[in-house]
């Protein structure tokens, strides 16, 4: 016999008496399917992802803050002069302020760029792609009291938008 099938077996002897019948799965199993999302769950991430941006680009905090969740974490990887990687990470309160103090707001409005493409909705998390005038995002979404907010970002430069080192 094959050592492959010889472990199913072991598994499956070794797996709670009724397990499987009862919709309970041994470890390693594929879980149930996840509720069907719904269109109001579609827009709602949609709305919060551009709130994201556009108040990124209108110097909107207000608009910015209805969309992160007060625990966001959004990182990027950088390489520091020596080379060395590390990642940088930022919170929701830098993010609001940062939105607040205006440093989207130089972006020409022609330059404005939100296409968003969600990835995947599963219960009450999503996954959503966002390319803005110099970045990617890629986030992480709950749905949070019934609201659904951005929790983690991690981003890059687009190709040709990442800035100059400085000496």
């Amino acid at each position: 016999m094959n050592k492959r099938y010889l472990l199913v077996v072991a598994l499956l002897a070794l797996a709670p008496r009724g397990a499987l019948a009862q919709g309970t799965a041994p470890a390693g199993a594929m879980p149930a399917a996840a509720p069907v999302a719904t269109a109001a769950d579609s827009a709602a991430i949609r709305a919060a992802a551009l709130d994201y941006i556009q108040g990124w680009y209108t110097g909107d905090a207000a608009r910015m803050q209805r969309a992160v969740h007060p625990d966001l974490s959004k990182r990027v990887m950088v390489k520091d002069p020596r080379g060395e990687t590390w990642l940088s990470n930022s919170s929701a309160d830098a993010l609001v302020h940062s939105t607040r103090m205006g440093f989207g707001k130089d972006t020409p409005p022609d330059r404005q760029r939100a296409d968003l493409q969600i990835l995947a909705i599963d219960g009450d998390m999503a996954t959503a792609r966002l390319i803005s005038a110099k970045l990617i995002d890629y986030m992480h979404l709950v749905r949070w009291n019934g609201e659904w907010k951005i929790i983690n970002v991690l981003w890059d430069y687009q190709p040709g938008a990442r800035p100059t080192p400085r000496p």
